[in-house]
C-alpha cells in the first residue's frame, strides 16, 4: 500500500470523491503542512495555522497507479484558482499534492506539466513533501457518508463517475 495526499478544497467532497475510486483503500481527512502543531478546524478558520484541507490517500499500486489518482483527481479541481474551489476560499483550501516517497515527485511533476498543456493560466496547485499531518476531528471523517445532503463543492454527477472508474 501506498500513500498520497492531496488537497482540493473542502476536504468533504474530495474525500467522498476518492474513496469510490477502485483501488483507493482508504481515504482520511486531516490537515497538511502546518505551522503549528496539531492544528484544529478552528485553527485553520482562524487562520491561526497555513495547513491545507487535504486527504489522505491509501492505494493498492497493483490496482491503481499514482498517474491514474492524479488524473481522477484533477478532474474535480480547478488548479489555476489560488485559496479557492467552489464557494470555499481562504488558504486551507488552496489546491496541492504531497508526497511521502522521493520517488513520487517525477511522477507528479510530469503529470501536473502534462495537465498545464491543458489551461492557458498558470497551475497553482502546490507541489510539496509532505511535513505533517494532522487528522480532522471525527465529525469531518466520511462526512458525506454521515450527511448525503450535505454541502460539497464537488459537482454530485464526479460521484458516479468514480464509482465507474476502473470497472
Amino acid at each position: 500500500m501506498k500513500k498520497i495526499y492531496l488537497a482540493g478544497g473542502c476536504f468533504w467532497g474530495v474525500e467522498h470523491y476518492l474513496s469510490l475510486i477502485k483501488g483507493i483503500t482508504d481515504t482520511t481527512v486531516g490537515y497538511a503542512n502546518s505551522d503549528i502543531e496539531s492544528p484544529s478546524y478552528e485553527d485553520l478558520k482562524a487562520h491561526r495555522s497555513s495547513a491545507s484541507e487535504t486527504v489522505e490517500v491509501t492505494y493498492d499500486e497493483e490496482l491503481i497507479d499514482l498517474d491514474e489518482i492524479l488524473d481522477m483527481f484533477y478532474l474535480i479541481i480547478d488548479p489555476t484558482i489560488l485559496d479557492r474551489q467552489g464557494h470555499d476560499e481562504g488558504h486551507q483550501y488552496r489546491t496541492g499534492v504531497y508526497y511521502v516517497d522521493d520517488e513520487d515527485r517525477e511522477v507528479i511533476e510530469r503529470s501536473l506539466r502534462k495537465l498545464s498543456e491543458k489551461y492557458e493560466a498558470p497551475i497553482v496547485t502546490e507541489l510539496l513533501k509532505l511535513e505533517n499531518f494532522t487528522v480532522a476531528e471525527d465529525y469531518h471523517q466520511d462526512y458525506l457518508y454521515k450527511n448525503p445532503e450535505g454541502y460539497c463543492h464537488v459537482d454530485p454527477k464526479m460521484f458516479e463517475i468514480a464509482r465507474n472508474h476502473g470497472k
